[in-house]
């Protein structure tokens, strides 16, 4: 690939995070003079590697699905092998209650075969789960704005039984919102394109490395190889315009101006960035009123003889959700960990409190005592997503003021917060910023 030639536009991206790096990626595709500005010293802004001791972990756990497109397309476009996941049908497990595993079939086999298998379902559960998506594919997927996934759930009279086991599960861990706040209409677009998709969609893609290594390292090695700039440790404190341009306070050269500005932070550090901008009055307001719900994971380092019956396991009798095996998919052996999504009264537990219930969750599960940790760490992040309830206003990549940009997991999308969100964000901004010719 060609360098960017002296006169293409110069943009300047701050944020570099999985929307700011595709973004700048899909810049660099086009032809554009591109420079990256992340604050800390660790790419990937809220999808990123944390270290303490010996443990070298993501800051929450992550999975992506075989629906993520735009991401795949990038991981590969900047040389990332399709080694780097472990994949697995999707596979949803609760030992001792219930268990789906879609079949590796040709939709609509997959999911067919998959209840026909399934574990603790009865026969009515079965033709529940099936009526429930026929409900949603007779009205194409487009439910009222202000539905909940709860109402959803009710007008399709599903089981309470497989609310609790299938569909309640499922709506936290992708909305990360609580079933009777959570947007039906986004929880059926998830659906839409990855249950009732082809079966590669539903795929679960379990990374073997560190979400940093996955795409953000690779990315800005890729953006740097081919004329672009990457800068750490250099936050930008202010935008400000100049003449035609854009001078950024905190970039380490302060000889050039850009073109064109995108904001790739988190919406709330997003607003005082613009805040200069009297024409992002509104959009100010839009920001502020985005509402947040957390995402808390322990992971609990045991002795490599700590192995559970599947790589991720689910249970509803808390405090933790969803447990993977991260020894099943690369990671240390005896690498457990343990994920609540949304807000609960664990948050107001002190660490040693949530660690040791998430311990004797585990031994419950196991049905066996099992050793003390080696070393534990939680994490929490407190706004790991936006509240995605219905009728929340999110806004598009465009602002009002001409040249500056936004890109984000909460920029105006079909899908909830997630990595293809944000991924989706930043191609679609640089495809907004340089038409393909």
């Amino acid at each position: 690939m060609a360098f960017a030639s002296p006169d293409a536009p110069r943009v300047g991206v701050i944020g570099g995070g999985y929307a700011g790096l595709a973004c700048a990626v899909e810049l660099v595709k086009r032809g554009a003079q591109v420079a990256v500005f992340e604050s800390s010293r660790v790419m990937g802004g809220r999808a990123r590697v944390v270290e303490k001791g010996e443990l070298r972990v993501d800051n929450g756990q992550h999975m992506l699905l075989g629906a993520y497109s735009e991401t795949l397309r990038l991981l590969r476009l900047v040389g990332v092998r399709p080694g780097v996941f472990n994949t697995r049908p999707l596979d949803l497990n609760f030992p001792g209650q219930l268990r789906l595993r879609a079949a590796r079939l040709p939709a609509p086999l997959h999911l067919a075969v998959g209840l026909l298998r399934a574990e603790g379902m009865n026969w009515g559960e079965r033709r529940a789960c099936l009526r429930f998506i026929q409900h949603l594919k007779k009205h194409r997927f487009r439910l009222p704005a202000q539905m909940t996934v709860a109402e959803l759930l009710d007008r399709a009279a599903q089981p309470e039984r497989l609310n609790r086991y299938l569909w309640q599960p499922l709506c936290v861990a992708a909305l990360n919102t609580p079933a009777q706040e959570a947007s039906a209409r986004v929880f059926a677009n998830v659906l839409r394109d990855s249950l009732a998709s082809g079966a590669a969609a539903s795929e679960m893609l379990l990374s073997r490395v560190d979400l940093s290594e996955l795409f953000p390292v690779p990315a800005a090695r890729w953006i740097a190889m081919n004329g672009g700039q990457v800068y750490v440790t250099e936050p930008i404190a202010r935008i400000v315009r100049d003449g035609d341009q854009f001078a950024l306070e905190g970039d380490p050269s302060t000889s050039r101006g850009f073109d064109h500005v995108v904001v790739a932070t988190a919406p709330y550090h997003a607003t005082d960035l613009i805040d200069n901008f009297p024409a992002l009055s509104d959009l100010q307001q839009t920001l502020d009123a985005f509402e947040y719900e957390p995402i808390l994971t322990t992971y609990l380092q045991y002795d490599h003889s700590v192995r559970l019956s599947s790589a991720m396991i689910g249970d509803v009798e808390g405090p933790a959700e969803w447990f993977f095996d991260r020894g099943q998919f690369g990671g240390n052996e005896g690498l457990i960990a343990g994920v609540v999504s949304a807000r609960g009264p664990h948050l107001a537990l002190p660490k040693h409190e949530i660690e040791l219930a998430m311990h004797n969750q585990l031994e419950r599960i196991v049905g066996h005592q099992l050793p003390k940790p080696d070393e534990i760490l939680t994490i929490v992040e407190k706004r790991a997503t936006f509240a995605c309830r219905p009728g929340v206003k999110r806004p598009g990549v465009r602002t009002a003021e001409r040249g500056l940009w936004l890109a984000g997991d909460y920029v105006d999308s079909p899908y909830p917060a997630t990595i293809e969100s944000a991924v989706r964000s930043g191609v679609a901004c640089a495809r907004a910023i340089m038409p393909a010719r």
